[in-house]
């Protein structure tokens, strides 16, 4: 081959190849592309399990994601967790032999499952939870704050009470005020919930409305509350409980337990289950449903000879499909509500959906009993010596 034929290709192979960097070197550093894709979304952490001890081998169990914004969802019957599962809001008791699987969850990026076994074997009876209400420092004190939590203020959650709800430590108008507590630990032991009148012109009432929620719940096993609550017009105590997913499901699809109401001293009026004139009387009732189509059951147990001013024991027995009430022993059944009895099926039955919290309470006035009358004595105590949960 002749020397400038040669240098002709040379040049020629030279250029092409200078070319073909120059097209890499714009395609690697994006510069011949008009747009760019946004990288994916990080993985969603999956959720961690931690466990707090309670009584007899059971655990408080709490959920938790690094993402911020993820929610937590869960099961314990081994299945694989979904949006559709129960939503994780609050630390729950296990008291039982189970799989816990969870998954967090943003937009449509699911965590990886996150499983934990428990083992408890625990016999049937065993008390598991309890708040006995102890207090040793001779003064009076401030209701357990881990477990205690309050609603407040005037009229704060329907039925058209009269009283202000008042924390611990509270000092808002009207009424509040930490020298005369609407809810304490007294110096013996004891949760004292006092409906008291700080204002006689124009009527001012003060009490409290002690919940669990967001700090403990329970589903299913024995709850049993030894308490003695005020006989006269217009006062309204109440031992209940409401589903933890109430923030996201609303009242009364949540479902609304009531262990234990009580109104107008010994003389119920005709509408609240049959009791006749001159009988006292406490109320046990079950309510779900939908804000449109609430469905709800009540018994009411009236024995000759029982005054809910005395000390006694109300209790409910939760399981799969069934709610029973008693008082005093759990032999003593008064009342039982399932999915087929009334007028739930299993598709409204509400309490079969996840845990629930504990409210203790003392409203004046609403609905339900009317307000306070002269015979009204102010102040006036609800006591509650124990809260306690058993397995059943």
């Amino acid at each position: 081959m002749r020397a400038g034929t040669w240098a002709s290709v040379t040049s020629t192979k030279l250029t092409a190849i200078l070319l073909s960097g120059l097209l890499l070197l714009l395609c690697a550093c994006g510069g011949s592309s008009s747009s760019s894709t946004p990288p994916p979304p990080p993985p969603t952490a999956a959720p961690t399990v931690t466990t707090t001890n309670a009584l007899g081998g059971a655990v408080i169990v709490s959920l938790a994601s690094t993402t911020n914004g993820a929610a937590i969802y869960y099961t314990v019957d081994g299945s694989k967790p979904t949006t559709s599962s129960p939503k994780y809001i609050a630390p729950f008791l296990v008291a039982s032999n189970l799989t816990l699987n969870a998954i967090a969850v943003v937009g449509s990026n699911d965590s990886t499952v996150t499983s934990q076994t428990f083992s408890p074997n625990i016999a049937s009876g065993t008390l598991v939870w309890s708040d006995e209400f102890s207090n040793t420092t001779g003064a009076p004190a401030e209701p357990n704050p881990q477990v205690w939590t309050y609603d407040t203020g005037t009229d704060c959650c329907g039925n058209n009470e009269l009283e202000t709800y008042c924390a611990w430590g509270d000092t808002t108008d009207p009424g509040c005020s930490t020298t005369n507590p609407s809810a304490y630990v007294g110096t013996g032991g004891n949760l004292y919930i006092v409906a008291q009148e700080p204002q006689l012109s124009p009527p001012v009432y003060t009490s409290a409305r002690l919940k669990t929620e967001g700090l403990f719940s329970f589903q299913y096993g024995r709850l049993e509350v030894y308490a003695q609550v005020p006989e006269a017009q217009g006062f309204w105590p109440a031992i209940w409980l409401l589903g933890d997913n109430i923030t996201t499901l609303s009242w009364p699809a949540c479902g609304e337990l009531d262990v234990m109401e009580h109104i107008d001293g010994n003389d119920p009026p005709p509408y609240v289950g049959g009791a006749p004139p001159g009988y006292d009387w406490i109320a046990g009732s079950v309510h779900g449903g939908t804000s449109s189509s609430e469905i709800s059951g009540s018994q009411t147990y009236h024995p000759s000879g029982f005054s809910a001013a005395d000390w006694h024991a109300y209790g409910m027995i939760w399981s799969k499909g069934q709610v029973e009430y008693y008082v005093d022993n759990p032999s003593n059944i008064y009342a039982t509500f399932t999915p087929t009895n009334g007028s739930f099926n299993t598709s409204t039955w509400p309490f079969d959906q996840g845990p629930q919290f504990i409210i203790l309470n003392l409203a004046i006035g609403g609905d339900w009993p009317g307000p306070p009358d002269a015979t009204t004595p102010f102040p006036s105590l609800m006591v509650v010596q124990y809260v306690r949960v058993y397995t059943n």
